[in-house]
């Protein structure tokens, strides 16, 4: 039996992302950012092209309470060890989920806290159960929020809660973080799963080559400058392309399109 704590599992076309630290809500420890980073390393390299879409969730009713505070004490003090912990674990497992070229669906149960908050920000569509709290109040541990870190959930969630969440330590319900466009379903605590599977499942049937292209699209003009500029460049490869022609074909023929893998 694997004794990962970041565990990847196919469902057809969709692949599920589980986060578990049993007995901490799914805190994230140092080994499980290098877990994460693992599995999205391995989901952009795979050219399984039957893969469509990922699901993020956490175990046990629980998204992701934060970082695993118990192994703070072993390497936060040295100036050093911080660096690469936050810029060569943390960020990079980050990053991983941020290049991934599938949509990313975070389903949100329970507490999504500190490293929760940041790892839902990667995902392109959150929905969470109503019950849900969000906030990242490490203010009161002293520390602040990394740079790159504090930026993704800025970005996010948007400036007003990032800023009551990093300096006043505030705590919110999955209401308000649907009113601040963070979230786009809030739903009984029992319906999350099967919605968040829905709608990975709905993703999964439509064009993988426009998923991948409008997700381009989407960190091209985050970065903007020459990034959005370059983008032009091959926006319109894919004129003759199957799924292009089979899209179209489908929608004259008044039939469903069958994005088969290429």
């Amino acid at each position: 039996m694997s004794d990962r704590q970041v565990s990847l599992r196919r469902e057809g076309a969709v692949a599920v992302v589980t986060l578990s630290n049993p007995g901490r809500l799914n805190a994230m420890t140092r080994a499980m950012w290098r877990e994460l980073r693992a599995v999205f390393d391995g989901l952009r390299a795979d050219d399984d092209s039957a893969l469509r879409c990922v699901v993020v969730r956490g175990e046990g009713g629980a998204f992701c309470a934060g970082g695993d505070i118990s192994e703070y004490p072993s390497f936060r003090f040295e100036e050093a060890s911080l660096r690469e912990f936050h810029e060569n674990e943390v960020w990079a497992a980050l990053q991983a989920m941020l290049d991934c070229p599938l949509p990313l669906v975070a389903q949100i149960e329970g507490a999504c806290m500190g490293a929760g908050v940041e790892i839902a920000s990667c995902c392109d569509i959150r929905l969470a159960g109503a019950s849900s709290k969000f906030g990242a109040p490490i203010a009161k541990l002293g520390f602040p929020m990394a740079p790159r870190e504090a930026a993704l959930v800025h970005g996010a969630i948007g400036d007003v809660l990032a800023r009551d969440m990093l300096l006043a330590a505030g705590v919110h319900g999955a209401q308000r973080l649907y009113d601040a466009g963070f979230l786009l379903h809030v739903l009984p605590d029992a319906e999350v799963p099967a919605a968040a599977q829905a709608h990975a499942a709905r993703i999964a049937a439509l064009s993988p080559q426009a998923a991948r292209l409008h997700k381009a699209t989407f960190t091209a003009l985050k970065r903007g400058g020459t990034a959005a500029q370059q983008l032009l460049a091959t926006a319109y490869d894919y004129a003759d392309t199957a799924e292009h022609r089979e899209g179209i074909d489908a929608f004259l023929a008044k039939r469903p399109p069958n994005f088969r893998s290429s």
